[in-house]
């Protein structure tokens, strides 16, 4: 039975949460069964006092009121930078001291938050060591649906979902819908994990289970692990990632389309225009829609401004115009991964306002873009069908239930 498949079960039988990061605190909690940890330390005989960073405090601030010593402050600000830099603590953050229980409670810890999961703890005895840990990870199985009226981000505000679901949902279907064509009136549903930590939410995890009804056209989406290794896949077992993403740069809007006679906004000249027109603010990241070797970077003098242009095969070269730079480390010769950032949008050459200009050649030709189907990376194996089968048949009847 696959990791997914007991994630699944556990769903139809309970409410799902998940500890992620106990294996050590349970180790410690089977030998002491009654005993109370906090940041990895067993607190049953101390003493917790906690606050926040007030405005203008300092470590020396914070120490001194617990009478630690001016050498122990010291040795701590010079030698635990590597764990982390004292002089970078943050007002608001939340801090702790653990003391002893005696009749002059001595600090034994000072803890302090770094973010809502990372912490750090330094040792105020003599060893005066320090580490970061990590808060427990609690994963809550999650679900929601829209219909988009204006724009997929305003559905999810106004389904009361995460936002940044907007982005992992991209992600998943950047080979296969392009996030730039979506229309009123398609629709989402998810099944998707939340993290949560001291019963407050942090961040989305992974979207286990998506059906996205683009023009008419439904589109599944489940999570799947083989070989060690996960991704999405189809109903059908077809995997979602493709040798070329959909589209360069992530989920804005088209202003102008691949044609072959288009009047030119600032020469007016009437021309094919070989490309598609994103348009997005200047400095928007522009990725490279799959791996291959960049061939040419510079200006166009006839229009194009700054330009990269990237050979992924024998068949197919990709054009990214009116470029605002490169990034870094991008020049003619360079190896790129799919989605690697390499520049960004602009509004050099003959550019009425920043957008991105983008090009598909197939064996020299201009192809359009928005028409092209890629071909599809690796399937659901043979040896995993039935297992795959299972799971999604029990996902697509909680989707079918949201």
């Amino acid at each position: 039975m696959t990791k997914l498949h007991h994630l699944i079960v556990t769903i139809l039988l309970f409410p799902l949460f998940i500890s992620c990061g106990q294996q050590e605190k349970e180790k410690s909690e089977n030998s002491h069964k009654d005993a109370e940890f906090l940041y990895g330390i067993c607190i049953d005989s101390l003493i917790v006092e906690q606050d926040i960073i007030k405005k203008n405090e300092f470590l020396s601030n914070i120490l001194l009121e617990k009478k630690v010593s001016y050498n122990t402050i010291d040795y701590i600000a010079r030698n635990h930078k590597n764990i982390f830099d004292v002089t970078k603590i943050k007002n608001g953050q939340k801090h702790t001291f653990l003391l002893s229980r005696d009749s002059i409670p001595q600090a034994l810890y000072w803890i302090y938050e770094i973010n809502k999961v990372d912490y750090a703890v330094f040792c105020l005895t003599d060893s005066l060591s320090a580490w970061v840990g990590q808060k427990d990870k609690f994963i809550k199985i999650e679900t929601t649906k829209g219909t988009i009226k204006s724009s997929l981000w305003n559905a999810m505000i106004e389904s009361g979902s995460d936002p940044n679901l907007v982005l992992k949902l991209s992600d998943i279907y950047a080979w296969t819908i392009d996030f730039f064509g979506i229309q009123p009136n398609d629709s989402y549903k998810l099944i998707y994990e939340r993290i949560y930590i001291d019963g407050e939410p942090v961040e989305i995890g992974n979207i286990m289970a998506a059906y996205f009804e683009n023009e008419k056209t439904g589109r599944y989406a489940f999570y799947f692990e083989q070989s060690g290794k996960t991704d999405y896949f189809d109903e059908n077992g077809d995997n979602l990632r493709k040798a070329f993403l959909k589209a360069p740069l992530n989920y804005r809007r088209i202003s102008s389309t691949f044609s072959e006679a288009r009047r030119h906004p600032v020469t007016k000249i009437v021309r094919p225009h070989h490309g598609v027109d994103y348009a997005a603010p200047k400095g928007t990241p522009v990725q490279t829609i799959g791996d291959g070797v960049v061939i040419e970077k510079g200006f166009q003098k006839n229009g194009g401004g700054n330009y990269l242009k990237i050979k992924h095969n024998s068949t197919y070269t990709s054009v990214y115009m009116h470029l605002n730079g490169f990034a870094k480390g991008i020049k003619k010769g360079s190896n790129v991964k799919q989605g690697d950032l390499i520049g960004y949008v602009g509004s050099t050459g003959l550019s009425t306002g920043p957008h991105l200009d983008f090009r598909l050649l197939k064996n020299g030709k201009y192809i359009n873009p928005l028409n092209f189907k890629s071909p599809s990376a690796e399937p659901v194996k043979k040896e995993n069908k039935e297992q795959f089968n299972k799971d999604i048949a029990v996902w697509m009847n909680a989707l079918n239930n949201i």
